[in-house]
């Protein structure tokens, strides 16, 4: 008969073998694991709620806009400012705007008061100048001035001028109320076809 020889157990020490883990480290392991997984899921989570209500912000200004019959107060979009050439100075003020589009013709009122400085700043960046100004024109139509309330009376001083472009750039009527010159007011149509 031989005898068995006991089987020893590896040493905690031998390779391959793990020793067990300290209760910290499994703590701190875990806290890791779950941070990771809220940091995945969280921020796409936070995203697209950010996404949504800034969705819902613009489709809420674009109802008003839609519903509005008369100038909205404010400055047009940064995109309307481009698409119909209507650069209004910064530090404007009584500003206000409205949009008209059908399949025909699509115009963009806008107003703002600003300063002799402003104006020209203006007009440069339409494509004109203070020279192209004519004193005593009124550019923008009886009918155009209709659509927002806009009234041009005698006991002002007027002047005005059309900046005719090539399609599809829009032509754009410009009134400016020069009584004070320091602080004039201006009233611009642009139009442009779609």
């Amino acid at each position: 008969m031989t005898a068995s020889v006991p089987r020893q157990s590896s040493a905690p020490d031998e390779p391959g073998r793990k020793p067990p883990e300290d209760r910290r480290h499994v703590v701190r392991r875990r806290v890791i694991t779950l941070l990771i997984i809220l940091l995945l899921v969280g921020v796409p989570a936070g995203y697209l709620l950010i996404s949504a209500e800034q969705s819902r912000q613009s489709g809420r200004d674009k109802e008003k806009e839609a519903a509005a019959t008369g100038l909205l107060p404010g400055r047009p979009s940064t995109v309307q400012r481009s698409i119909y050439d209507v650069p209004v100075p910064a530090g404007s003020t009584s500003t206000g705007y409205y949009e008209t589009s059908n399949w025909k013709v699509s115009r963009l009122y806008t107003q703002f008061r600003t300063t002799a400085a402003g104006l020209e700043q203006f007009l440069k960046g339409v494509g004109t100048g203070a020279a192209g100004l004519k004193a005593g024109a009124v550019t923008i139509s009886a009918s155009d001035a209709a659509v927002v309330g806009w009234t041009f009376p005698d006991d002002r001083k007027w002047a005005g001028t059309t900046y005719v472009q090539k399609d599809p750039q829009p032509t754009v009527n410009i009134t400016v109320d020069v009584t004070n010159p320091a602080s004039p007011m201006v009233y611009v149509v642009s139009a442009t076809k779609p």
